[in-house]
């Protein structure tokens, strides 16, 4: 059975990074052909693709957020990371770790329970 947990601070001041792992059991990150993804869904509003970072460990990212995003992995411990710098309280959201079927698919087979992250002083 695979499982995906999302861990990192539930409260991030304006302006400073935020950062959250997932860890992942059940399978492997290098696995072909998965894309392992950051999904996120602010109060009120749908979800939002974030980025990814494929079995190979190639990176792509939303264009509105490319600026600000970096997903990196470390597959010793089988994780993959989220880091959003200059946050603003529009970057309030419950995020998502999530399994593509391929790094372009909008398909997701496995999906952590999401981590609640606010955005304030």
């Amino acid at each position: 059975q695979v499982q995906l947990q999302e861990s990192g601070p539930g409260l991030v001041k304006p302006s400073q990074m935020l950062s959250l792992t997932c860890t992942v059991s059940g399978a492997s990150i290098t696995t072909n052909y998965y894309g392992w993804t950051w999904i996120r869904q602010p109060p009120g509003k749908g979800l939002e693709w974030m980025g990814a970072i494929a079995y190979d460990g190639n990176t792509y990212y939303s264009p509105s957020l490319m600026s600000r995003t970096s997903i990196s992995r470390d597959t010793s411990k089988n994780q993959f990371s989220l880091q959003l710098s200059s946050v603003t309280p529009e970057d309030t959201a419950v995020y998502y770790c999530a399994r593509g079927l391929s790094i372009w698919s909008a398909v997701y087979d496995y999906w952590g329970q999401g981590t609640q992250v606010t955005v304030s002083s």
